[in-house]
């Protein structure tokens, strides 16, 4: 099986296969619908990302997937694998190696991959070298109920970022920085009540997706999730979801009790595409010029009685 980027030869892929196409990018799955689709597509011509698709040809069939990166990021992201009608196919991961080699070329570390347990993918993924370093789930707060502002809500600032970097390092486990590094820009929204309660926020023309991180100490934090939809100002009537992490399960009974409801569970796989060097090598010290070191003398030591 030959493997080449994506081209406009494989229009009838792209189209034939839009209803089978496994999205391994969950909150792009969210908020602006199939990877395969028209609004999918789009993201091709985003300056801000690097974006590269690959077609397996051969042993009777065609796969096809894709990858992303935002630029500032160092690790790219598996964005979806189709058919998926096909994925037990021996040759996937041989294509999820060639796309984890693009992402290589852009300064990448890690490959992100976001799937459900019972997923077709699980198995291919993990033949593929991703394994598994957190589960998540999404909740879908489309229907809860609204309450008035009780909370207020305000954007981040520059001077806002150093205190939401200090409840990151509280949060999140010190195992987990390198495949989700620290906020380094100052987006998002935060409680007035200290910082406990700090939410990002990705919208798309289909939803929008909430990544929160909430001190464990927090308090009232359904009636500040609740308050934060009402205050969001391009929400209108997209679907807003809110992505929880094994790390903050503590989160799920709170929406719950909102009346949030939750989907599958998902997997959140990484492919390290790097490893720490421990060797030890000797260096030379590099001398100054004109510098001129003398050895220190001693001509004798004299031992005390």
């Amino acid at each position: 099986m030959s493997i080449r980027p994506l081209d406009l030869r494989d229009l009838p892929n792209i189209y034939r296969f839009r209803a089978e196409a496994v999205s391994l990018d969950t909150a792009r799955a969210f908020t602006r619908g199939n990877p395969l689709g028209a609004a999918g597509l789009l993201a091709y011509i985003n300056p801000a990302r690097h974006i590269y698709s690959a077609v397996a040809d051969g042993n009777g069939g065609s796969l096809l997937g894709g990858i992303t990166q935002t630029r500032s990021d160092t690790f790219a992201k598996l964005l979806y694998l189709a058919p998926s009608s096909h994925l037990d196919h021996p040759d996937v991961p041989a294509l999820v190696e060639n796309l984890s080699a693009e992402a290589g070329t852009w300064g990448a570390f890690h490959v992100l991959a976001e799937v459900d347990e019972s997923s077709d993918a699980f198995a291919p993924l993990r033949k593929s070298g991703f394994s598994v370093y957190a589960w998540q789930r999404i909740w879908d707060l489309t229907h809860i109920t609204v309450q008035a502002p009780a909370f207020n809500w305000t954007r981040v600032a520059s001077v806002d970022l150093s205190a939401i970097q200090g409840l990151y390092h509280q949060i999140v486990p010190p195992l987990l920085h390198p495949m989700e590094p620290q906020p380094n820009k100052p987006v998002g929204w935060m409680c007035n009540e200290g910082v406990k309660c700090y939410v990002n926020v990705t919208n798309g023309v289909y939803g929008t997706m909430l990544t929160p991180l909430i001190h464990p100490e927090a308090t009232e934090v359904g009636g500040k999730l609740s308050a934060l939809l009402g205050q969001l100002p391009n929400h209108r009537n997209r679907p807003a979801y809110l992505c929880v992490r094994s790390y903050q399960a503590w989160l799920e009974p709170v929406l719950e009790d909102l009346g949030a409801k939750a989907t599958a569970r998902q997997a959140v796989m990484v492919k390290h595409l790097t490893r720490l060097v421990k060797d030890e090598q000797l260096v030379r010290a590099a001398q100054p010029a004109g510098v001129s070191v003398q050895p220190s003398r001693m001509s004798r030591i004299e031992r005390r009685k």
